[in-house]
C-alpha cells in the first residue's frame, strides 16, 4: 500500500536562492498547490503516518505534537545552517574582492614598471640632446650627476621622516593605562 504524504520542505536548501522570479509575494509559484499530494515510497522515517490528533500547520510542521528536545534540535540545525550558508556567503564575497585587488595590484604594477621605463627613455632623450651639444659621455655624466643628486636628497628625507616613527602605539598605551586605572579604582 503506497501512502500519500505532503513533500516536506528541505532544511539543507538553500533560503536564499539564485531565481528570485520564481517566488511572487513569498509564495513559491512552483510548488504544488494545497490540494495536490506528492507520492513518495514510503522509508524508515516516513513509514508511519502520523496520527490524526496531530494538526499540520501549511508546511508540514507538527503543531502539537512536538517534543521540546524535537523543537530545539530543528532550531539548533537550522541556525547552524544558517550559520554555514552565511560563512560560505563571506567567503565567496571575500575571494571576489581578493580577486578585484588582486587585479588592481597587477595594473600599478604594470603602471609602475611603465613609468619607470618611461623615465628611463625620457632621461635617455635629455642624455642624447645634450649630446648634440657636447659629447655624449659628458651628457650621460651630468645626468648621472642630477639623478646622484635626486636620490641622495630623498634618501636624506627618507631618513629623517623614518626616524620620527615610534614603533611602539603610544597613544593605545596610554589609554591601556589609564583603563587599568579606572579598573583599579572601580575595585576599590
Amino acid at each position: 500500500m503506497t501512502s500519500t504524504y505532503r513533500q516536506q520542505p528541505d532544511v539543507a536548501a538553500d533560503p536564499y536562492p539564485n531565481d528570485v522570479t520564481a517566488y511572487r509575494g513569498g509564495v513559491d509559484v512552483d510548488a504544488p498547490d494545497e490540494s495536490t499530494q506528492v507520492l513518495r515510497a514510503p522509508t524508515a522515517a516516513t513509514s508511519t503516518a502520523p496520527p490524526s490528533s496531530a494538526r499540520h500547520d501549511g508546511e508540514g510542521h507538527s503543531a502539537g505534537r512536538g517534543s521540546t528536545g524535537q523543537l530545539v534540535s530543528e532550531v539548533v540545525t537550522d541556525i547552524s545552517t544558517l550559520f554555514r550558508q552565511e560563512v560560505a556567503l563571506a567567503k565567496a564575497e571575500v575571494r571576489e574582492e581578493a580577486k578585484k585587488a588582486g587585479k588592481g595590484a597587477g595594473m600599478f604594477a604594470g603602471a609602475g614598471g611603465a613609468g619607470y621605463f618611461a623615465l628611463l627613455f625620457a632621461l635617455l632623450a635629455v642624455m642624447f640632446g645634450l649630446g648634440e651639444v657636447m659629447a655624449l659621455g659628458w651628457a650621460a655624466l651630468i645626468i648621472t650627476v642630477v639623478l646622484g643628486a635626486v636620490a641622495a636628497v630623498l634618501a636624506l628625507k627618507g631618513r629623517s621622516t623614518v626616524r620620527k616613527v615610534h614603533p611602539a602605539p603610544t597613544q593605545t598605551v596610554e589609554t591601556l593605562r589609564e583603563d587599568v586605572q579606572w579598573a583599579q579604582s572601580r575595585r576599590r
